[in-house]
């Protein structure tokens, strides 16, 4: 039966008498109008998703470093300025009283030549005193610090051949295991790949400072090659760095970006109190990760909020605070009611920094800070589980963090942990001053070098140890087939 005159509020009587002609017409309208209807709600949804990708790729134009995770060097002409420091009415320079920071006086037995300097004239009644050989106080001692003529030092190996009396058999003298294989001594070497891993000069320019300082003819090939002596007596000494690092209880990880023969690659770092490890990996997802912290690490994380680092245990991780302080500007930068919700959250974080700090400085102890945090850890749940509910806020951050509360607040629950991840930040600037220098590297070979040259430079850092004397003991060792030197020295026993 056609139900459509009650639909229509017409009642029966009435549609009875309608003309057929106009029941016709009167039914097409109301197809045209549920087509319209069907039109209208699909160029609604439309609009809402095209609206909704307007927003965010204002937010992306809006982008930069002091609302992401974006370099400053990558900030547009767009960008707002930094914020200028507060000024604490000091004059540049050296300030009034501060203790003098002075080159201390060389040891005796490190000077080379001592010259002696008397008057020849008295300066007030012109007396010669050529005579006058002894002092009448102290003398005034001047130490002048010059460079060397360096100049470099060339042994001559010869092998001598002799003929065996017995079986009249021609014998060469064989080399020696302290001799090197090739042209190169061990400290040219270490200070070869030093220069480029350490100091990121490029090959050509080692070429050239060999030539300038040392009077050291190399060719851009034996650089290369000498990287690679560096590069394998390192191997072990690398190996080493990579087991420390997973025994650590606590780690601070990061990840940047690098080319490997033109391919998208990521430098991975872990710091450790101990030792810092580099990996260069074609991922930047799970398995890289993985293979950067091993199966065995049991330790806490501290990191930024990238996709694979929120697999980690929440209770065992931190997530960085500094970081949080950029999304939740970025949330101002949008305008509209996620800015309301970023500025809130902005100020709560405020409230965490001034606690920390004293905390660090030395101003509460810690269990003022634990009571202290208490209700901000209140008021911040409050806030992301409100954020999390309204399609008007920033659900997706504030449910995201939500998930991940226990990770927003383990510095408040354990010692010797930072609210932030600056240690694993400053671990990678150097090598991405490297990377936008040297544009990468070229090969498999060409990256392990980088792994193991990084690593090492870090944690002879960490260790106080000489890098150059650590390096060319290491090629030594490689050649002499001897065990590579150990940089990391064993923990005492802890007392029973």
């Amino acid at each position: 039966m056609d139900d459509l005159p009650q639909r229509l509020g017409i009642p029966d009587a009435d549609w009875a008498r309608t003309p057929t002609s106009v029941q016709a017409v009167v039914r097409a309208l109301v197809q045209v109008v549920q087509d319209q209807q069907l039109q209208l709600h699909a160029a609604l949804e439309q609009i809402a998703t095209l609206q909704q990708r307007v927003a965010d790729l204002e937010a992306r134009l809006k982008s930069h470093s002091q609302n992401s995770s974006k370099p400053p060097s990558s900030d547009p002409p767009s960008a707002p300025p930094r914020p200028a420091r507060v000024a604490r009415g000091r004059q540049t320079g050296g300030q009034k009283g501060h203790p003098r920071h002075e080159r201390p006086d060389p040891e005796p037995d490190h000077i080379d030549a001592v010259r002696d300097h008397f008057p020849a004239q008295c300066p007030q009644c012109q007396t010669d005193l050529a005579d006058r050989q002894h002092d009448a106080c102290a003398p005034q001692v001047q130490f002048v610090w010059e460079l060397p003529e360096i100049r470099p030092f060339i042994t001559a190996h010869t092998y001598h051949t002799v003929c065996c009396p017995d079986c009249g058999d021609l014998v060469t003298a064989e080399r020696p295991p302290d001799v090197p294989p090739g042209a190169f001594g061990a400290r040219a070497a270490a200070g070869v790949a030093l220069l480029h891993g350490n100091y990121h000069l490029s090959h050509r320019a080692v070429t050239r400072l060999f030539a300038d300082f040392f009077g050291f003819p190399i060719s851009l090939g034996g650089v290369v090659d000498l990287q690679q002596v560096a590069s394998a007596a390192l191997a072990p000494v690398y190996q080493a760095i990579r087991a420390v690092v997973v025994q650590q209880d606590r780690a601070n990880l990061d990840e940047t970006g690098w080319k490997e023969g033109g391919r998208r690659c990521w430098l991975w770092t872990m710091v450790t109190a101990r030792a810092t490890a580099f990996l260069i990996h074609s991922s930047r997802a799970g398995p890289a990760l993985r293979q950067l912290i091993g199966a065995e690490f049991a330790g806490i994380t501290t990191s930024d909020r990238h996709r694979p680092y929120l697999a980690l245990d929440p209770a065992r991780h931190q997530l960085c605070w500094s970081h949080l302080l950029r999304n939740f500007q970025a949330l101002v930068d949008r305008g509209g009611r996620p800015a309301i919700w970023g500025a809130d959250l902005l100020a709560l974080s405020a409230l965490i920094f001034a606690l920390w700090h004293r905390y660090r400085d030395g101003q509460i102890d810690r269990a003022t800070l634990q009571a202290a945090m208490a209700p901000i850890q209140a008021s911040m749940h409050v806030l992301l589980v409100a954020g999390s509910r309204r399609a008007d806020a920033p659900e997706g951050l504030c449910a995201e963090l939500l998930s991940h509360e226990a990770a927003l607040w383990t510095f408040v629950r354990e010692e010797r942990l930072e609210p932030t991840n600056n240690v694993a930040e400053r671990a990678l600037r150097s090598p991405v001053l490297w990377r936008k220098g040297c544009f990468g590297t070229q090969s498999d070979a060409g990256s392990r070098f980088v792994e193991r040259i990084l690593s090492v430079s870090a944690t002879c850092r960490q260790q106080q140890r000489h890098l150059l004397t650590f390096v060319t003991d290491a090629i030594r060792a490689l050649w002499a087939s001897a065990p590579a030197p150990t940089l990391i020295p064993p923990l005492p026993p802890s007392p029973l």
